[in-house]
């Protein structure tokens, strides 16, 4: 008989902008958004819950973003530096299930069915 399998879906909610307020005290507790300046064509990157509140969200242009929240703090994108806490996180998720399969720097599935840690404890009770 074929075990049932145990997949979760990890999605790092507004991680762009919580590494952002993590990095930079002054925008903490305040609506951010990574995205590049409402004055150019774009589009939200990220939103935090801040900004949220005021009704952004991702994918919204920049523009619109600012006029729903006059005070909105715009902050460049640093992929590289989200690149790299990304991967942390992943060294993470790798130590419990033999299976992740990371779909975006802030998405993943792990497959949880045999959970590393469970499996030794199981084995060594025995």
């Amino acid at each position: 008989m074929n075990a049932v399998r145990k997949i979760f879906h990890v999605d790092l909610d507004a991680f762009f902008t919580s590494v952002e307020q993590r990095d930079e005290p002054r925008y903490r507790g305040k609506p951010i958004v990574v995205s590049g300046s409402p004055n150019e064509r774009g589009a939200v990157a990220a939103a935090s819950y801040e900004a949220r509140r005021y009704g952004i969200h991702s994918a919204m242009p920049s523009r619109t973003a600012h006029q729903k929240c006059p005070h909105l703090i715009f902050v460049k994108p640093r992929y590289d530096v989200y690149r790299s806490i990304s991967l942390q996180i992943r060294e993470i998720f790798y130590r419990h299930p033999d299976l992740v399969e990371p779909i975006a720097l802030d998405k993943a599935y792990l497959d949880v069915t045999q959970n590393k840690f469970n499996a030794f404890w199981t084995c060594a009770l025995q």
